[in-house]
């Protein structure tokens, strides 16, 4: 896939570009603070990574300043200086799709500050009519061509570039859960606090688009230390888009494969070296340079002025240990965003989604037996999937500005039928300028 990237650098090399601009610096930003609370619930046993049983609180805190510029010539760069604090339910432990999307960023209850994004973004804007960009955060305003090439390279969330779903993507104003940020079963290249290095090329147009790119792993499982050698241990992702009409009001249809290579355990290999019965199986004695693969697909569809639908599916081979995302080999997720302005309440909005998530068989062997992943582990297992139901409103105070109730409901979490369900109420309040 590199191959491929570098040979399509070196094609576009002779493309036009856009008249010289006006070199423009624009600055956003956003703070977020999101209060959970969950009550006890059923649990006859639990183990090193279970979720808690007792009744408990978590928050996280968020805050983030975006630094864009357009230098002219197609070229743009952005910087995302970071700060963040939070305390987790059972140090986020015990579930796959955990009910804090910005838990991921926290590293502790003391405020820390941090390079969350740094990179440059080269266009090559090669016909068709414009297209006009609206400022945004990461987004400066400009005007793109409809068919263009575009390469991005830097430190970013792989987010930012694929399975971008405008119904459910984003923590700080949408839906919560970690199944609703992309494909669950996807484990997407990034450190622990969800950001990579790496680069990506698109090409875009009308009638379809394709993106690929490659990006840094961790050192080690779910580390912050990202590791550079990109040559023997990265991230590959390639998605193909394809627009929907005649459906409703139109939508966009996806398509995504992905291969992680780094040293990561395999399930089977753990059991295999497990000395006693008596002994768990322990993935960190048996890990070895080897992939981990996936594929999903994605839609979502605009159904009115004001409310859309969207649907991800993805799995992945499950051999081999999480290395960057969360405990999920299967993954289906269906939702629905409804904006205010259906009842006379322009800036609020409210969505519904429920989220069914999976483990493959060497997997659920492995933590029946009593092994410990990255996140899981209640000493013994009686499988289950893990169903989730989410739903939020949002209500706008002032301009760029909102505050959320969310509800969350996680049967069988840690895909076990002995534990659970566990119930979240959440509070959510969110700024942006």
């Amino acid at each position: 896939m590199l191959r491929a990237l570098l040979t399509g650098m070196a094609m576009i090399a002779a493309a036009p570009t856009v008249a010289a601009e006006e070199p423009a610096v624009e600055v956003h930003a956003q703070a977020t603070y999101l209060r959970q609370f969950k009550p006890s619930f059923h649990s006859p046993y639990s183990g090193q990574n279970s979720l808690g049983a007792a009744r408990a609180s978590s928050y996280s805190f968020t805050s983030t300043l975006y630094f864009g510029a357009n230098l002219g010539s197609g070229w743009e760069i952005y910087f995302n200086p970071e700060f963040a604090q939070g305390v987790s339910f059972s140090q986020l432990r015990g579930t796959g799709g955990f009910t804090n999307g910005e838990l991921a960023r926290t590293s502790g209850a003391e405020l820390r500050g941090y390079n969350a994004r740094a990179f440059a973004r080269k266009t090559w804007n090669l016909g068709g009519s414009g297209e006009d960009q609206a400022s945004e955060a990461n987004q400066v305003a400009t005007r793109y061509a409809a068919e263009r090439i575009v390469l991005t390279a830097g430190t970013m969330s792989v987010l930012d570039l694929f399975d971008a779903v405008d119904y459910s993507r984003d923590a700080r104003t949408q839906f919560m859960n970690w199944s609703s940020l992309t494909y669950g079963a996807w484990d997407f290249p990034a450190d622990a606090r969800g950001y990579t290095m790496g680069l990506a090329l698109e090409y875009i147009s009308p009638a379809w688009s394709l993106r690929a790119g490659r990006f840094a792993l961790p050192v080690e499982s779910n580390g912050l230390r990202l590791d550079s050698r990109f040559a023997r241990r990265f991230g590959d992702v390639a998605e193909f888009e394809l627009p929907v009409k005649g459906i409703a009001r139109g939508g966009v249809l996806r398509f995504l494969a992905f291969r992680n290579q780094a040293e990561m355990g395999a399930f089977r290999d753990a059991i295999a070296l497990q000395a006693t019965p008596a002994t768990a199986p322990d993935l960190t004695l048996v890990r070895r340079l080897q992939s981990k693969k996936g594929i999903g697909a994605g839609a979502q569809l605009e159904l009115t002025e004001n409310v859309g639908a969207y649907a991800r599916a993805a799995l992945n081979d499950g051999k081999t240990e999480t290395f960057a995302f969360t405990e999920i080999d299967r993954s289906l997720a269906l939702g629905a965003l409804a904006k205010g302005g259906a009842w006379g309440r322009a800036a609020d909005s409210a969505g519904l989604a429920i989220y069914l998530n999976g483990l493959g068989a060497p997997h659920r062997s492995y933590l029946a037996a009593g092994g410990l992943g990255f996140f899981l582990g209640d000493g013994r297992l009686n499988y289950g999937s893990e169903k989730i139901v989410e739903a939020f409103y949002s209500l706008g105070v002032v301009k760029a500005a909102s505050v959320s109730l969310g509800y969350q409901r996680i049967a069988n979490p840690g895909y076990n039928r002995d534990r659970g369900p566990a119930n979240f109420l959440g509070l959510r309040f969110h700024a942006e300028i």
